[in-house]
């Protein structure tokens, strides 16, 4: 609640007591018993409800009396706001001059004449009550506040006040409610379209606008994990409202701590103010470099108080719930069909889609590698690539959007070893390259079947048997024509 509302209602009360005056002066004492005199001997109450600042004004009564939970519909309280309400000094409420003198003051010039404050807190219901006051002028000051939460402005408050409805009578039972901005902030991930170390991931921080006029400040700090590095960013307001790059805000990025800062200026709060119900929207884009769970969170700044305090302590910045991209390896164990024996020197391309790899096309190359060898034990380790089973910041199922699965492409056998016939799918849910992602075996050459070779043992005893048949039908042969011969000769005349 700001403090010229409260010094309406001092200036109200003055003017009751110059009516008041006039009358004593003007029409004798007939009339001096209707006089509304401040009744010294008593003492004040001061009831502080504690709300959070509506979209829009509510119209409600401002006049220090107690509103009705009617009037109050829709409005929330909030808890563990702490307030210091200290008497000023020197300014005398039962005096027209010391009405004059309160008139005359700003809570700044207040502050440096208020005796030491009295620390009260708001319970459920937003509400903290200070009893047996002494009359008198108060400055009451907002000292602690929940995370995210802009602070009311210090406000001036007398006691008693003008009755407002029995206006020739003093109210010393007074309310007050001053209204707080409440920010909010969140933080998303977009990684689905990536599937490789070097790929882009997008990350979004949106952050809400405080309901005050004016913002003293507005800043969003980006921390990004060691395993990103940054790329670009751009910074929105939600409806569409214009801002420019280095005239309403400014961005900052320090390499030395991986740290993206934007800042807005006094033109870019201005335009920030006038667009209350938008939100701030910065996109960050980071390269993927190393695997591993990387979690990252933002904090959002909402007034210029917040920037000394530690994330995470009262009337400090709204620090974002982290989201987190899953990167890890595909672990290949390489082995005999039948022996189970580990077979080096088989070589893999892996591949986005089945389509790619049956036909060869857009083979995932990860730092300038797009083919992968098993060594002595078999193994061969692709490191770098999205989890399967997670994408933009949540688990997801095959079938679901963003579940990437992998398939394995065996360029070259081990030798002896039979290539695959076809690829092999598999996934990645793991950055421990000691785990086996998937076992694939290779079957021998001719699946194991001898095939007969030129010169081999085989062939030699083909031949060896075709020589022992050739030289039978040759003795045949000449066996035959001796016969021939000697029958000849025995019946020649």
């Amino acid at each position: 609640m700001k403090s010229s509302k409260f010094k309406r209602g001092i200036l109200a009360s003055l003017a009751v007591l110059a009516s008041a005056s006039m009358l004593a002066l003007g029409a004798g004492g007939a009339h001096a018993a209707n006089i509304a005199n401040i009744d010294a001997t008593k003492t004040a109450s001061l009831t502080i409800h504690k709300y959070q600042t509506p979209a829009t004004p509510t119209g409600l009564p401002n006049n220090g009396t107690a509103l009705t939970p009617a009037q109050l519909t829709g409005l929330t309280p909030l808890a563990g706001v702490t307030f210091s309400v200290q008497k000023v000094n020197n300014i005398d409420l039962t005096t027209n001059a010391g009405w004059t003198a309160a008139a005359a003051l700003t809570p700044a010039q207040a502050a440096a004449q208020a005796a030491a404050g009295t620390a009260v807190t708001t319970d459920a219901t937003g509400t903290a009550a200070l009893a047996n006051l002494p009359l008198g002028l108060y400055l009451v000051t907002e000292t602690g506040y929940p995370a995210g939460v802009t602070p009311a402005a210090p406000f001036l408050v007398t006691l008693p006040m003008t009755d407002p409805v029995n206006e020739n009578n003093w109210m010393y039972s007074v309310n007050v409610y001053p209204k707080n901005a409440v920010t909010g902030a969140t933080k998303t991930v977009t990684d689905a379209p990536a599937i490789k170390l070097g790929d882009n991931v997008q990350w979004t921080i949106t952050g809400d606008i405080p309901n005050v006029n004016p913002i003293d400040g507005y800043r969003i700090v980006d921390q990004l994990d060691t395993k990103l590095s940054y790329a670009s960013s751009t910074v929105a307001l939600s409806n569409g409202a214009a801002l420019t790059l280095n005239t309403d805000y400014t961005v900052v990025f320090d390499a030395a701590t991986n740290k993206l800062t934007v800042d807005f200026t006094a033109s870019g709060r201005a335009i920030l103010a006038a667009n209350p119900t938008a939100k701030v929207v910065v996109t960050v884009n980071a390269i993927v470099n190393a695997v591993g769970q990387i979690s990252n969170t933002a904090a959002v700044y909402p007034n210029a108080a917040s920037f000394t305090i530690t994330p995470g302590q009262p009337g400090g910045p709204i620090v974002t719930p982290p989201v987190i991209t899953k990167w890890g390896d595909i672990v290949l164990h390489k082995q005999d069909s039948k022996t189970s024996a580990a077979l080096a020197g088989a070589v893999f391309s892996v591949y986005p889609t089945q389509a790619d790899a049956l036909a060869g096309t857009n083979a995932i190359t990860i730092a300038g590698t797009s083919s992968w060898t098993t060594d002595a034990t078999g193994n061969l380790v692709i490191s770098g690539l999205r989890y399967s089973n997670w994408a933009n910041g949540a688990a997801v199922s095959p079938g679901q959007p963003g579940y990437q699965a992998y398939w394995l492409v065996e360029t070259k056998a081990p030798a002896g070893y039979e290539l695959l016939a076809q690829p092999v799918q598999t996934t990645v849910t793991s950055s421990d390259p000691a785990v086996v992602t998937v076992t694939v075996t290779n079957v021998p050459h001719n699946a194991g079947f001898q095939l007969p070779l030129t010169g081999g043992p085989g062939t030699l005893a083909l031949t060896a048997g075709g020589i022992l048949v050739l030289a039978g039908a040759g003795l045949l042969m000449v066996t035959s024509r001796r016969k021939r011969h000697e029958a000849e000769n025995i019946t020649a005349p």
